[in-house]
């Protein structure tokens, strides 16, 4: 793989998760790549220009994008980018996005705006070879993408199970699976599975963890007028299971539920950690509040409490996956 060149800026959490990357197709794969500093000049009026000072002619480039930035930001250093590697004469470009951008925007849910998912695939996949990302808030997403570019929606699950193992096994007695709303519902089948079959013991003849939804209705944007249970939590320990936590609105209003409901036990996870009221509220609402390192980048002295998963292991195994020709989806059977 000397022809691979892993790209990203220094000083973002993407350069570090660019060396974890790097690491890993050394140490597993037994495979060398390079790393590049991606030099992001910022002049007075904000106008950005990124600037690789190594050749990159005929190389096969995977440029690593942080999103722990202004979206608008993240959008435009991912199309300057793959212009700059498209005039560096690459042989290919793979955008990696741990997490996607308006990928929430995903459909029209009033007149006169726009389908902002589908804006952004129309602006960043056009001479891409690849879209590498993870646990999309919409599996339907892919279809916003051309067919000339696969979007490998690589799955969070495999690295939180084992952490869950590891960490926190004690809960799995009368543990239910569940899901901050209905369309998530999906989710938390897909991970009582593979809780099942991470087992040291594996029965594929056990059944599957109870599951339970939250219904919830807003009446706007980021705002729930109700939320009610949909099954039995009493006694049991819970696992509350998204993609996403925003503002964590969901996930202390289920807390509140699910403690009335008689839950002994309270443990939560998101992929995708934005937290953008804070984690203070969150931490107090659950006995344990997990993540991974996709979007969230902990600040020195604070945060301490939220566990932060390493998903860059997944990504590298794709990565490799990818350039040597072998399924990607086999890392998730």
């Amino acid at each position: 793989m000397k022809d691979v060149v892993l790209l990203a800026v220094s000083k973002t959490p993407a350069w570090e998760f660019a060396q974890k990357i790097k690491s890993y197709i050394k140490n597993v794969n037994e495979r060398d790549v390079q790393l590049h500093n991606l030099e992001m000049k910022v002049f007075g009026d904000k106008e950005i220009l990124p600037h690789d000072p190594e050749n990159i002619r005929k190389k096969n480039v995977y440029f690593i994008q942080s999103s722990n930035k202004n979206p608008n930001d993240w959008l435009a250093e991912i199309i300057f980018v793959k212009n700059l590697c498209l005039k560096a004469d690459v042989n290919s470009i793979s955008l990696v996005l741990p997490y996607l951008r308006y990928a929430r925007q995903d459909r029209k849910h009033m007149s006169r705006v726009p389908i902002s998912t589908l804006a952004v695939a129309d602006s960043i996949s056009g001479g891409v070879k690849r879209i590498i990302t993870m646990d999309l808030h919409s599996p339907q997403i892919e279809n916003a993408y051309p067919a000339n570019v696969p979007l490998d929606n690589l799955q969070s699950f495999p690295e939180l199970v084992k952490y869950l193992t590891k960490n926190y096994s004690s809960y799995f007695e009368n543990l239910v699976i569940a899901s901050p709303d209905i369309g998530g519902a999906g989710r938390a089948n897909s991970l009582s599975k593979r809780l099942i079959k991470g087992e040291i013991n594996y029965n594929p003849d056990k059944p599957n963890y109870t599951l339970a939804i939250m219904s919830k209705i807003r009446d706007k944007a980021g705002n729930i007028e109700s939320m009610s249970l949909i099954g039995d939590v009493d006694k049991k320990n819970v696992l509350l299971v998204d993609d996403i936590i925003d503002s964590g609105g969901s996930a202390i209003k289920a807390s509140e539920i699910l403690k009335k409901n008689g839950a002994s036990g309270l443990l939560y996870y998101a992929t995708h950690g934005l937290f953008t009221e804070g984690t203070d509220k969150i931490l107090k609402a659950y006995d344990v509040v997990m993540t991974s390192n996709t979007h969230y980048a902990p600040k020195k002295n604070k945060d301490n409490g939220i566990k932060v998963i390493d998903m860059a292991p997944t990504f590298a195994e794709s990565i490799y996956r990818a350039h040597e020709g072998l399924s990607v989806s086999k890392l998730f059977d």
